[in-house]
This record gives structure tokens, C-alpha cells and sequence, in this order.
């Protein structure tokens, strides 16, 4: 919206009543700093019937109280009001000093009541401290290493420092050596944010998985690796404080979801790939011997219930979980443990990675109602489909119960090798991996 209004178009933008007050109250007085007009809709709009929406465009706007059309044409053409033209920032603010002052209790009280903290007990971060952690790093502490814009942070253009990632170090329980790795991690913060319940997962590949003493075998998911756990608490200490993410103010997940405490955070095992499947950082273009962090964003997964049986093999099995995801942007991400991956290798015969991504993608299948019934999909796609581009297009007139792949893209479906051997298990996901960034320009 707005690089339309930049273009020197009016534009108003209208919203489900939830989402409009945040974005007229905190937004407004603290974020974007640009008067963006609202109309507002009843709360939810997803999932209702056409009967529904027709009467929520036939009836008032939420703000004005005015017909829904007559606030659209006056969104439009309405000179700016006094409190529209504000600027600067507000007088209630309080701008927190570099360092602060009290005891151990007052500080951690602070501490909690900003929501500078997941909740778990945190090392308070002293300047002897920061200093420390900053010599994991060749980098100087006032280096950018990203603005957080609105568009992923509501607290407007926020630089996200080399020193302000040491702090969120420190708190998280990190140690020098693990600086450039969250360096890396940093530059795709901050996690997900919306009203539906957005994840992240974070995948480790190359030397620095051994070097930090990372778990990509026996319960590499679960909490009983040191450096697993405190790598994706720190990126979730830096979506939240950098990101000015605050519960029911600007982060305002419905459910919310439980992988944000630790980002799925996991390192490939690479020691257990199958003969011609290449780590995924491999696949991405580095060499072998590069260190590289992958961040992906999602919302499902769904844990296989036991071990493979022979009557029906692996690949038929996540065939079939694959079908209860969303397939936007036909994204999936398949964690696969070593034990399943040789299956898949030397019984099913899939000698890379590639060529199972590429049999999901010809395999998978669903009704065209239960993908036009993702609210997500909904959203993104049903555009696509009114501006004639296929296959969208073609599936917005199908019948419910016809049956289309939705994974029309198999590079955007991603196997991952991880675990201990221990069962033939795996995990399906919904995770969009964006490309793996170098963990070694961080050093």
C-alpha cells in the first residue's frame, strides 16, 4: 500500500476490525508514522459465507459508522485531518537509556513487564558481558546488520546491530563462540507474525555444527542439546525485542505456536546421508566445507505415528501426510531420520533428494475444495486465479471433490536428514526455506 501511495495513488486499506485497531492505535502512534486509512469489517471474515461478506460491504464501516462505500470514496478523497499530519515522535514515549540501574530482581521484573524475555529465567545482560560475547566476532558492535521494517516488524525501521545481538546472546545463555552463527540466523529475523500461527525451523549445516557441539542425531528435536536450544532462543529473544513484538499490542496470534520457544532448531546429519544425497546447503550452491544456516517459515507439521512397514513403503506414507498440509507456494520441508532416508535410497530407489522432491510433487494429491478452503491459500491465491494465471485459474472452476497437485514447484520441496537411527520416523512440514546465508562472513 504503501508503494501505491508513493505513486501518488489513493489508497485505503480495509481489514477485519481486530487487525484495524492495532494498526490505527499502536501502528499509527509508534510504527509506519504515515496516516494510512482504514475501513473496517467484522471479525472473521475468513470462513464466512459470500451471504456474510456481502453484508458486511452492504453495511457500515466498523470506524466511521458511515455506509461501507461512501467511508471507501471519502478514505480516498478527504484531505488529511490534524491528526493524520503528526509526526514526530509521541510525548509518552519512553526512550530507554543504554544502560540501566537496579538490582538483580528490579532488572528481570523490567525485564518481564516490557516483554523483553520468553519467560524463561534470563542472564542479565552487564557490559562486562557483551563485551565478552562480542569477541566471538571480527564485526564492530555498531555494524547494521538489518533495518526491521514494518512490513516484519510493527515497531517501524528498527537497525538490528552486531552489539544489540550480543545482548539477546547473553540473555539466551550463549557463549562467544556461537556469535557468528546468530550473526547469520539475525539477518532473517524477526520470526513470524501474523494472526494465524507462524513458526520458523532453523537448519545447520557444515563444519560449524561440530564445532558448536550441535545435535543432528538422537532426539536432535527435543531439548537435550545445549547448543540447539540456546541458538533458537536467541533468535526468538531478537523477533521479540528487536521486533517489538508484544501480546495482544503487535503480535497477535490467535493460537500462537509452541515451535517459536525454540525455532525448530536443528543441524542436517550429514554423517548419515544416503550414497548421492548432497546436505541441503550443497543444494543450495556452497561447497561442502562451508558453514550455513537455513531459516524457513511455516505453520503445520505433523509427526509420523511409528516405524516403516514393507506392505507401504516410506515415500506413500508422506505422500499422505503431505496431502493435510496447505501447499502455499508449494513449500514442504521433509525431516526425514537417517534410517528412513536409507529406505528410501536403496529400497525405493530415490538416489537423491531431488528425484523424492520431484515424486511428491507428481504424487500429491488433493481436493480442489480443501485447497481453496485454506484461509491461507484463499488469501494468496484466489488473486492469481481472477487474474487468469494458471493453475489457479484453472482449479478456482473445478468441482470440490476434483483432485489436483498442489506441489506444482519440487524445488520448493526440501528433504532434510536428521536423527539417531533409533525408529524410521519423520516429520512433515509446511516450512518455506529461503536461501541458506554463510555463517562464515560472521566470524
Amino acid at each position: 500500500m504503501r508503494d501505491i501511495e508513493k505513486l501518488g495513488v489513493p489508497a485505503i486499506a480495509a481489514s477485519a476490525a481486530n487487525v484495524v485497531e492495532y494498526a490505527i492505535g499502536y501502528d499509527f502512534k509508534y510504527g509506519h508514522g504515515m496516516p494510512v486509512r482504514y475501513v473496517a469489517f467484522p471479525f472473521p471474515v475468513a470462513g464466512q459465507p459470500k451471504s456474510v461478506h456481502r453484508q458486511y460491504i452492504e453495511g457500515q464501516d466498523l470506524l466511521s459508522g458511515k455506509p461501507m462505500m461512501t467511508a471507501i470514496i471519502d478514505g480516498l478523497t478527504a484531505p488529511l485531518t490534524e491528526q493524520e499530519k503528526i509526526s514526530g515522535v509521541p510525548d509518552e514515549v519512553d526512550i530507554e537509556p543504554e544502560f540501566l540501574t537496579g538490582s538483580e530482581a528490579e532488572l528481570q521484573q523490567l525485564f518481564r513487564d516490557r516483554e523483553w524475555t520468553d519467560y524463561y529465567p534470563l542472564v542479565l545482560p552487564t557490559e562486562e558481558r557483551v563485551s565478552a560475547m562480542l569477541k566471538g566476532t571480527s564485526h564492530p558492535p555498531e555494524e547494521v546488520i538489518k533495518v526491521m521494517s514494518n512490513n516484519g516488524s510493527p515497531g517501524g525501521a528498527r537497525p538490528l546491530t552486531v552489539e544489540k545481538v550480543a545482548v539477546y546472546a547473553v540473555m539466551a545463555g550463549a557463549r562467544p563462540e556461537y556469535m557468528p552463527l546468530l550473526l547469520a540466523i539475525a539477518t532473517k529475523a524477526p520470526f513470524g507474525n501474523s494472526t494465524t500461527s507462524m513458526a520458523n525451523t532453523i537448519i545447520v549445516n557444515g563444519p560449524i555444527r561440530k564445532e558448536l557441539g550441535m545435535n543432528a542425531g538422537t532426539n536432535a528435536m527435543g531439548p537435550y542439546n545445549e547448543a540447539n536450544t540456546i541458538v533458537g532462543r536467541t533468535f526468538t529473544l531478537i523477533s521479540k525485542i528487536a521486533g517489538d513484538l508484544k501480546n495482544g499490542i503487535s503480535a497477535f496470534e490467535s493460537q500462537g505456536n509452541a515451535l517459536q520457544y525454540n525455532n525448530l532448531t536443528i543441524a542436517e546429519n550429514e554423517e548419515a546421508l544416503p550414497e548421492g544425497w548432497q546436505p541441503l546447503h550443497v543444494q543450495m550452491g556452497y561447497q561442502p566445507t562451508d558453514s550455513v544456516v537455513t531459516v524457513g517459515i511455516g505453520w503445520s507439521y505433523i509427526s509420523s505415528l511409528g516405524e516403516v512397514q514393507g506392505s507401504y513403503p516410506a515415500n506413500l506414507l508422506i505422500r499422505d501426510y503431505l496431502r493435510s498440509l496447505a501447499a502455499s507456494g508449494s513449500a514442504a520441508t521433509v525431516f526425514v531420520d537417517p534410517s528412513v532416508a536409507g529406505l528410501l535410497r536403496n529400497v525405493q530407489g530415490f538416489e537423491t533428494k531431488t528425484a523424492l522432491s520431484e515424486w511428491f510433487s507428481a504424487n500429491v494429491e488433493k481436493t480442489v475444495a480443501s485447497y481453496w478452503g485454506n484461509g491461507v491459500i484463499a488469501t494468496s491465491n484466489t488473486a492469481l486465479a481472477l487474474q487468469g494465471l494458471e493453475p489457479y485459474a484453472g482449479w478456482s472452476k473445478l468441482q470440490g471433490d476434483t483432485l489436483i497437485k498442489p506441489f506444482i514447484n519440487p524445488g520448493a520441496i526440501q528433504i532434510v536428514v536428521v536423527g539417531g537411527g533409533v525408529q524410521t520416523t519423520w516429520f512433515a512440514t509446511d516450512f518455506r526455506l529461503s536461501r541458506g546465508v554463510l555463517v562464515d562472513e560472521w566470524r
